[in-house]
């Protein structure tokens, strides 16, 4: 006899999400523009059930995305059942506010993304001190949107509501905590100083690279560890130092570092700066190219960014071109 049904409806194994990407109508670089927002999803265990592009000259103030193409997201998201829609852009929390109220689902932007991987992927103390710093202050000033609707008044002798008091405390807490996270990641900071200067005798090579370019895979070749290879956007978060062996009683020290993308969150560079400070102590910078990637030479661009922005530009840079097997007929 044929069981009753329960009247659950299954859960799905992971959330389900429409992409929506402006592409400005001068850039014509990108092969495959959803590329790597595709892979982020991905990476963040998210289904990309459908793509939308608009060509714009600037992304609108007020909702990222013109009318029609709001209309087309919001139908999108009915039809395919999705759960959320996820942006390729860093909003501001009133884009992000407008964006709910239209289309009525969860709106995931980059920086959030982007932090949600980290945050899955944090494995150490200072990983994970690193990515709730970038958290918090992320959602600091978006605290309002959370704490709104229970608030019916703003500001003003007599006039301020539970809402608004509970706003004010939550952002004295967040505010707090921010501060307590700072102090510990900077003596992390100071101990990780102290640790390069006992290194001082030895050659330190830092191997930097756009993510998912390989990094590992070369520290693993080089030094004969066995560290966690995966195709997948930000592997490593954490920095790891490992001896070569290139002679004769001869080493020098290898460490690998965090990923670098474009337009990386400007509050995970400022909360990982002690990770990526690695390559400010190398003698040597490998940098590692994914040479099949159809957007290699960007990605190339994205690097020298972020090693300017470390005052790392001035120092000897060896480019490692990786993936050769993949690279295809003509290129």
């Amino acid at each position: 006899m044929p069981r009753a049904s329960s009247g659950r409806v299954p859960q799905r194994s992971q959330e389900r999400a429409v992409v929506v990407k402006v592409i400005l109508r001068d850039d014509r670089s990108l092969e495959d523009p959803f590329a790597e927002v595709n892979a982020l999803a991905w990476t963040a265990g998210v289904e990309v059930v459908g793509m939308i592009p608009q060509r714009m000259e600037r992304p609108n103030g007020t909702t990222y995305i013109g009318k029609g193409k709001l209309e087309e997201a919001a139908r999108a998201v009915e039809e395919l059942d999705a759960d959320a829609v996820i942006v390729d852009y860093d909003l501001s929390p009133a884009q992000e506010r407008n964006l709910e109220k239209i289309l009525k689902k969860k709106v995931v932007d980059r920086t959030q993304l982007i932090l949600d991987i980290f945050a899955r992927r944090a494995r150490t103390r200072q990983a994970r001190l690193q990515v709730e710093l970038a958290q918090l202050k992320y959602n600091l000033p978006r605290l309002k949107r959370m704490w709104g609707h229970l608030s019916r008044y703003e500001g003003g002798i007599g006039m301020r509501g539970p809402g608004e008091t509970q706003l004010e405390e939550d952002k004295r807490l967040i505010r707090r905590r921010i501060q307590r996270l700072e102090e510990e990641i900077e003596s992390i900071q100071l101990r990780n100083e102290t640790l390069h200067r006992s290194r001082e005798r030895d050659f330190v090579v830092a191997i930097v690279g756009y993510t998912n370019a390989g990094k590992s895979t070369l520290l693993n070749r080089l030094t004969g560890s066995s560290e966690v290879v995966e195709d997948k956007l930000f592997a490593t978060l954490e920095g790891r130092t490992r001896r070569w062996k290139i002679g004769p009683n001869r080493t020098v020290l290898v460490s690998d570092t965090v990923g670098f993308i474009r337009n990386l969150p400007h509050h995970l560079v400022a909360s990982f700066r002690a990770t990526l400070e690695e390559t400010r102590f190398a003698d040597l910078l490998f940098h590692v190219v994914d040479a099949s990637s159809p957007d290699a030479e960007r990605q190339i661009a994205t690097v020298d960014k972020v090693l300017r922005d470390l005052e790392c530009q001035d120092k000897p840079i060896w480019a490692i071109l990786n993936k050769w097997d993949a690279v295809g007929d003509g290129r």
